[in-house]
Formats: structure tokens, sequence, C-alpha cells
């Protein structure tokens, strides 16, 4: 985990200032568990709800765990923080 996890705080920030595809690039480079969670929400704000719970399958956490995917990167932020 300690290798990507500055790039897992550089693809919440992204997704965090709207830019999806760089943020997406990032989180596809990773198969851990943070990772996917990113992903999921990347495609719950794409809207693509399938995709977004195949991704949650692979996380501890689940699709409507929370309504706003704004408050779910910052929770997925806080996180990485208390693991530097």
């Amino acid at each position: 985990m300690a290798g990507n996890l500055e790039e897992l705080k550089v693809a919440v920030q992204a997704a965090l200032n709207d830019e999806w595809d760089r943020s997406h690039k990032i989180v596809q480079e990773y198969g851990d568990s943070h990772a996917c969670w990113i992903h999921a929400v990347l495609h719950k704000i794409e809207g693509d709800a399938g995709n977004s719970r195949y991704w949650y399958a692979r996380t501890r956490h689940q699709y409507e765990e929370y309504m706003d995917p704004r408050v779910e990167l910052q929770r997925i932020a806080q996180e990485l923080d208390t693991l530097a």
C-alpha cells in the first residue's frame, strides 16, 4: 500500500476537482481495497451503477453507504491520511 498511497491521494483529489479521467487512470493501476473503493465512487459519479457495484464488491463498503460521492471521497482521503 505504501507505494501507491500518494498516487491514491492524487486520485481522490483529482476526483474532487472533477478530473474524472485522471483519477480513473490512476486507480486502474492498483487493485487494493482503497483503489477499488475510489474506482467504485468514480463509476457512481459517472452514473454507472452496475460497474460501481462491481467495484464496491471488492471493498468493505456498499453502494448505498454514502449518498453524496464528494462526502465519500473526503472519507476515503481521511482514511488514506491515517495510513501515512
